[in-house]
């Protein structure tokens, strides 16, 4: 199946945090959309990594994408190094999305930009002709996606560009519930953790309404660029 989008993270609810709008704004447009998740997010002080598998799928079937797919890597202690990249590139080129969305390339947790190294390296390296990958006994085909954008998390960054998806936060937001181990519910006797208060959804509200504001939406998503973004109508921008 070729996609037109791959979003990765390096925890299984990262993507769904930073960019589910726009993965949803953009299955609404007949885009074919998949995730994959780089570790189990084994290392969170609430719940466990196969508790995170199963809310991964859960919400994998609320965004209605047409992938989900985890490597397994160690969390925290995965590196930017071949082993690591030829797996990541394995996938590309199985895919072969036009888009890749990628971690932020840095953050509050170390392993948001590492993986944001990893991923965009990968995808430059899936490109080459003579770096040779099997994938079930057949040899792939190499590609590059046309771009790598990184989605914004924890910590502010002014975005290159951002996405309106007003008419995707309900489902967004329900996507983020499905980590329901994660986040708020006033029913857990899990500890406490940054993300696991009612504050920490307002605030992910927040901050896609801090986004909408400057292209006078309700609520945007906000990327960083690798390269110069062309556009082909400058009258289409907001």
């Amino acid at each position: 199946m070729k996609l037109d989008i791959l979003a990765i993270g390096v925890h299984p609810d990262d993507v769904e945090l930073s960019c589910a709008g726009t993965l949803l704004k953009h299955i609404e447009l007949g885009k074919k959309v998949g995730i994959l998740d780089l570790t189990h997010g084994e290392l969170g002080s609430r719940g466990s990594g196969d508790l995170r598998l199963i809310e991964a799928a859960n919400s994998a079937k609320i965004l209605g994408i047409s992938i989900r797919e985890n490597l397994g890597f160690a969390d925290g202690f995965f590196i930017n190094d071949k082993t690591h990249q030829l797996q990541i590139i394995k996938i590309v080129r199985k895919y072969q999305p036009n888009i890749v969305l990628a971690n932020t390339p840095s953050d509050r947790h170390p392993d948001h930009g590492r993986a944001s190294q990893l991923i965009s390296e990968a995808c430059f390296y899936s490109g080459l002709l003579k770096i040779e990958t099997e994938l079930d006994g057949v040899k792939q085909n190499f590609w590059r996606p046309k771009a790598v954008y990184h989605y914004i998390q924890d910590r502010y960054i002014q975005p290159d560009f951002v996405v309106d998806v007003t008419n995707f936060v309900d489902k967004k937001m329900e996507a983020i519930l499905a980590f329901s181990s994660q986040f708020y519910n006033p029913d857990s006797k899990a500890p406490e953790t940054p993300i696991s208060s009612k504050k920490f959804l307002d605030f992910v509200k927040a901050r896609m309404a801090n986004y909408g504001r400057d292209i006078n939406v309700d609520f945007a998503e906000g990327f960083k660029v690798e390269r110069v973004v062309g556009v082909e109508d400058i009258t289409q921008l907001k």
